[in-house]
């Protein structure tokens, strides 16, 4: 082989070298993996509506509690007092405190929401649960606003609580102090809890009218003790017969009279009245 030969052979082979070295950083370009892009897929509304809540229920505070209380038993409250004269702030505060604003065991229970034990005269339903003693026996209500009836009933009834009534409707720190007087309740700041309930929550607006002073309340009758009718009048004689559900103060209110004038007139002792009983009502 002559040295043109060598040299165009040694050209040839470099040549061949080169691009097959070329042709490897080609391929090894072509071949370099790609970021993989994910796609971004959105529930369905279904799948949402599916989808187990894991938000936290936010818990009702004691304030929004009460406010609640106040808001489903106002109406219930004011007409109790436009019927016994019982101020409304003091039945709403009281209500509250004896019943923990609804949640208490009792009100649960029994719809009992001023604790109000059985007695003797309790004809109704009853549950029993632990007071001052074990297992004390204490009244039953198929709903809430029996057991408003009942605590006006408690306290009209009973000769006890007769001086409270010879105060104003607007004087309820009167009220409060009066009926821990009467025996109403034995914690010495029972007084204290009711007015500052009072004032914290404005109740006394209840006791003047306003929008909310014209509610009637229909309360079909579950107990003979709850029966309301309407007593009949003689005319001629001015005899009215005592029905259920009849207080001093109702009838005062119905005819005109002061609560006196009808004890003075036919000469009664104490406030408590019976079924049946003839009442002479002054001119």
């Amino acid at each position: 082989m002559n040295i043109k030969s060598s040299i165009w052979i040694f050209g040839l082979f470099g040549l061949l070298t080169l691009s097959s070295c070329g042709s490897k950083k080609t391929i090894a370009r072509k071949g370099r993996a790609k970021p993989e892009v994910k796609e971004q897929i959105q529930p369905s509304l279904e799948e949402i509506d599916q989808a187990p809540n894991t938000v936290a229920e936010v818990p009702m505070t004691a304030e929004q509690r009460m406010s609640m209380y106040i808001e489903s038993f106002a109406p219930i409250a004011i007409e109790e007092m436009r019927l016994y004269g019982i101020p409304a702030s003091i039945t709403l505060a009281q209500g509250i405190l004896e019943s923990g604003s609804g949640s208490g065991t009792l009100a649960i229970k029994a719809n009992n929401h001023f604790g109000i034990k059985c007695h003797t005269t309790w004809t109704g339903e009853r549950v029993y649960h632990d007071d001052d003693e074990l297992g004390e026996c204490f009244r039953k209500y198929t709903d809430v606003k029996y057991s408003y009836r009942d605590h006006s009933l408690f306290l009209t009834q009973r000769s006890r609580y007769a001086d409270l009534f010879k105060l104003k409707i607007s004087d309820y720190q009167g009220w409060a102090r009066g009926l821990k007087k009467a025996g109403y309740a034995t914690d010495p700041k029972y007084p204290d809890k009711l007015i500052s309930l009072i004032e914290r929550f404005d109740l006394w607006q209840y006791d003047q009218g306003g929008a909310l002073a014209q509610p009637s309340i229909n309360l079909d009758h579950q107990n003979p003790d709850e029966t309301i009718n309407a007593g009949t009048i003689n005319s001629e004689n001015r005899v009215y017969v005592v029905v259920a559900g009849d207080t001093l103060y109702s009838l005062s209110k119905r005819f005109g009279l002061t609560v006196d004038q009808i004890m003075e007139h036919n000469k009664l002792e104490s406030i408590d009245l019976s079924i049946g009983q003839e009442l002479r009502l002054p001119e």
